[in-house]
């Protein structure tokens, strides 16, 4: 019966005549089926192969789910972070039936959901002062309750290892509806003002137990915990206050009313409160709910930067897994010759080595998958805790971004399988039965290919540059890479032919890496990628950082320390002999003067305001205002007009400080020269005042303007007078008007005191200022900035993480390619050690081939990732030559620690592959 089907199936017999013949099949339905069977067979014979070679398909498995582990415990993270509308109301309403809170004292109109409103007469008045259970119940109605929740100012309590500053809120967790908004750990609610709940994080802070007492840092109160509750909302240090400890709340505080009606909340019921500028969350939406514009802004930019950069990393696992492949195929090229002879054409070779990059890619995508997930899971209480700090909802995985992912991972894999798979399907099919090995012969079209992109990468990059498009520098950054990958076989194959002077071991190790150029230049790629980028964003940010540190200007001289109330008190300040005391004990204090700013004196309610400035002479104003749209024709006139230069000036844009003084405070906040202070502190003695630009003094006078405005008034008084001035030349700070007592009298208003100066002959630590506040916490809290005379900013520890990530690429890529080399070189070894070699020399070998791979891919990554930081930097300082106002060009600086780093990282990969690797030469022995 065999021998039959046989027959029939190659046309020798022919079938009966009594038996009806199916009808033929279509043409395009048997290429489907043709293809499919080719297919399965693929992967059985992929299938296969990876558990023949279990150490190989466990490094793809590896490099294929690290990636996909980590997005998938990312994207799984967010998507429980990301509360639902139900959970969200859930947690912010708890089991109340809607949320109030008093917004204006004029009607407003807001949204569906009360998290937006604007007024209906246009005004933005903000509601006078907190409102009162009595009020909220007449508003309600009959068989209403409501329970106040507002955020008390941060509470300074005494720790074990000294003052800690915890979030306090006022609430009374005895009423159902504000203790449904919390989870009781241990313990019970406070129940009178000397009691508190304090969350777990704050049990830990405080190193108190139930029971025990906590006091102030000021010593004034003390209060006994007697529960424990953890706020969903946040995780960190809380208080909980009762309402009676608080006191009336700060007309300025957050606060909140819970309330639980008798009904439901209806559109009517909105309507009305709104009339009392009331705005109403519901716990759920009335059918005929006010309506209001929800808007939501969708950042293009963003997500096409996001897209580029999981390109760029898509583009590194591909070029990690290419040479595992590359081994693979070469390894099976007498297999692949086979399936040639046996009638398999070049797109069936093609198919076998891709399907072993859908099965890996797939397996890959799986355990990346279960484990990221698993490990989302697991984690969350950490992850809550210690990353977002509130509490997650349900248990979700996001599956439309993991299956995102699983195709992302098949597609690594198939990407990674495509130039081995077109090598395997063009390779001599006698050499393969042979078993020799044909290394590619060089083509030029890639050689060209590759410098076009090259080129045109860095031209995009630099037009990106220009316009500040980080998508469009990603993009560029990416053809520019892809181009240097082209070039990288035609590379080696030109060091392989100079390597002929090396001694034995580098000469074998380049004409390796020649001979298996589709092994060897993936990995170079990945070494070059890595290193490429992290060079390139270490040199825009080295160059930012000297940017900013050349354009920064200080607000005080350095070293010396602006001390000022961190909140409103009622109580008296200190004066300034006890600051002085305190700030030469613990600050080492050379002087100390009293800030003072001024003030209108019938300035009162929330929308009134005052300004004092001084005005500069008309023929001394630039035409042209910071940020005036103008034409390029424009901007040129502006960068030549005299009158609109100043970066000095610019820096703090057209606002001015203007401060009360008679001259004490003068040479702390300046630090001037003494013999020009003492000749401006002559002149506010004598009534006059002084600026710090000498822009603004005209013939030995100030113009000084008050702009003054009454709460309820629609149009500001303006008034200006002259008054007797000097000028400062070249301080520290920003644009300063300094009026003297007199002064200050004439224009009408009232000198306010705001803090001290303190100089200091260093910026003080940490330590001290803690001392410091601690001699004045009797009188408060105080906030203290202290000028350190440098930018802030210090960009060495991101250039080091950078470095450190482009190195670990480095010596994986650099041990993988070694691996891999030493694997598919086991033949030759056997020769060398037949031929009488030394048992170091298959050391030496493994350090030459990893120091080719690291070397060359550090060498050619420093390198692009040079150019590619300089055309970025060439560009944007392009741009801010023709750009208004004047800025601050980039200086061409290169990233010494980053470089340092990777310099060393290539010695790192030949020192870790001469310790792994065996010394001892492998013997092959025959078999008779």
């Amino acid at each position: 019966m065999t021998l039959l089907r046989t027959l029939r199936a190659r046309g020798r017999l022919a079938a009966p005549v009594d038996r009806p013949q199916a009808p033929p099949a279509r043409p395009g339905r048997r290429r489907f089926a043709e293809l499919a069977g080719s297919w399965r067979a693929a992967l059985r014979i992929a299938r296969r192969e990876s558990r023949r070679a279990p150490r190989r398909t466990a490094l793809v498995l590896a490099m294929i789910a690290l990636p996909v582990l980590v997005l998938a415990f990312l994207a799984a993270s967010y998507d429980m972070a990301e509360l639902t509308p139900q959970e969200r109301v859930d947690r912010r309403l708890g089991v109340a039936d809607a949320e109030l809170r008093w917004i204006a004292e004029t009607p407003i109109v807001q949204d569906e959901w009360g998290d937006s409103w604007y007024s209906r007469d246009g005004s933005q008045s903000a509601a006078g002062r907190p409102a009162t259970a009595d009020e909220v119940g007449a508003l309600l109605g009959p068989g209403s309750r409501a329970t106040e929740i507002r955020a008390a100012s941060p509470m300074t309590l005494r720790g074990p290892g000294g003052d800690e500053t915890l979030q306090g809120r006022v609430l009374d967790l005895t009423d159902p509806l504000a203790r449904s908004l919390v989870r009781f750990r241990s313990g019970r609610a406070p129940r009178q003002p000397g009691e508190v709940a304090v969350s777990p994080a704050a049990l830990r802070r405080l190193d108190v137990r139930l029971g025990e007492a906590v006091a102030t840092a000021d010593g004034t109160r003390a209060y006994t915990v007697v529960g424990v509750v953890e706020f969903p909302d946040d995780l960190g240090p809380v208080v909980a206050l009762h309402p009676a400890a608080a006191g009336r709340a700060d007309p300025q505080a957050d606060s909140r009313w819970l309330v639980d009606v008798p009904g439901v909340v209806d559109a009517a019921m909105m309507s009305r409160l709104n009339g009392r500028g009331v705005l109403v969350a519901p716990r759920q939406l009335p059918a005929s709910a006010p309506s209001g514009t929800r808007l939501v802004y969708a950042d293009t930019s963003d997500l096409s930067t996001g897209v580029l950069i999981a390109g760029l990393g898509l583009l590194e696992v591909v070029l990690l897994v290419g040479p595992a492949f590359a081994v693979g195929v070469r390894r099976r090229r007498r297999d692949l010759a086979l399936v040639a002879v046996a009638g398999g054409d070049p797109a069936q070779l093609r198919r076998v080595v891709l399907a072993d990059g859908v099965v890996l890619g797939g397996l890959g995508a799986a355990v990346g998958l279960l484990v990221g997930v698993g490990a989302a899971f697991a984690g969350r209480p950490l992850v809550e805790q210690y990353v977002f700090g509130t509490r997650f909802g349900g248990y979700r995985c996001w599956p439309l971004a993991l299956v995102v992912l699983g195709g992302v991972a098949v597609l690594a894999g198939v990407l990674a399988a495509l130039v081995p798979a077109w090598t395997a399907a063009r390779q001599d099919v006698l050499a393969g039965l042979a078993g020799r090995r044909t290394p590619p012969p060089p083509r030029a079209r890639a050689l060209t290919l590759g410098l076009t992109l090259v080129v045109g990468g860095a031209a995009l990059a630099a037009f990106g540059a220009t316009r500040t498009s980080p998508a469009v520098i990603l993009t560029g950054l990416i053809l520019g890479e892809l181009g240097l990958v082209c070039c990288t076989p035609t590379l080696i194959g030109a060091l392989a032919r100079l390597g002929r002077m090396l001694p034995l071991a580098p000469r074998i190790a380049l004409r390796d890496a020649s001979r298996n150029r589709a092994a060897a230049a993936p990995a170079i790629c990945a070494v070059m990628a890595a290193v490429a980028s992290s060079v390139a964003l270490g040199g825009y940010l080295a160059s930012g950082g000297a940017r900013d540190a050349r354009s920064y200007r200080p607000g005080l001289p350095p070293g010396h320390v602006l001390v000022a109330p961190a909140q409103s008190t009622r109580q008296p300040g200190p004066t300034l002999a006890q600051v002085d005391d305190a700030a030469r004990a613990h600050l080492g204090a050379t002087a100390v003067a009293l800030v003072r700013t001024a003030d209108c004196r019938s300035t009162e309610g929330p929308s009134g305001y005052c300004y004092v400035a001084p005005e500069l002479p008309p023929d001394r104003v630039c035409p042209w205002q910071p940020g005036d749209d103008l034409s390029a024709a424009q901007r040129r006139q502006a960068r030549a007009d005299p009158r609109c230069q100043g970066r000095d000036v610019d820096y703090y844009g057209n606002y001015v400080e203007t401060l009360v003084d008679d001259g004490s405070a003068l040479p702390l906040l300046t630090g001037a020269d003494p013999t020009v202070t003492a000749d401006a502190a002559t002149v506010l003695r004598s009534g006059g005042v002084v600026v710090t630009d000498p822009r603004y003094l005209h013939d030995g006078h100030v113009t000084v303007r008050v702009d003054e405005a009454v709460g309820g008034s629609d149009e500001p008084t303006i008034s200006t007078i002259e008054l007797p001035g000097y000028a400062l030349p070249a301080t520290v700070g920003s644009p300063r008007l300094l009026l003297s007592p007199s002064a200050t009298r004439r224009l009408a208003l009232k000198p306010v005191e705001i803090g001290w100066v303190v100089a200091t002959p260093a910026p003080p630590g940490q330590r001290q200022q803690e001392r410091f506040t601690a001699d004045l916490r009797a009188f408060g809290t105080f906030s203290l900035n202290v000028a350190q005379g440098t930018a802030p900013r210090d960009v060495s520890p991101l250039l080091l993480l950078l470095a450190a990530a482009a190195g670990v690429i480095t010596v994986g890529a650099a041990g993988i390619a070694t691996a891999l080399a030493a694997a598919e070189g086991r033949a030759e070894l056997s020769t060398l050690a037949a031929v009488g070699a030394a048992p170091a020399v298959r050391r030496l070998l493994a350090i030459c081939q990893a120091g080719v791979i690291a070397g060359l891919g550090s060498v050619l990554g420093i390198v692009a990732g040079l150019g590619t930081a300089a055309i970025v930097l060439f560009s944007a300082n392009r741009e801010y030559a023709t750009s208004w106002p004047v800025q601050e060009p980039f200086p061409y600086l290169v990233p010494w620690p980053a470089l340092g780093v990777l310099v060393l990282v290539p010695v790192v990969a030949m020192l870790g592959a001469g310790l792994f690797t065996r010394a001892r030469l492998p013997i092959e022995r025959r078999l008779d």
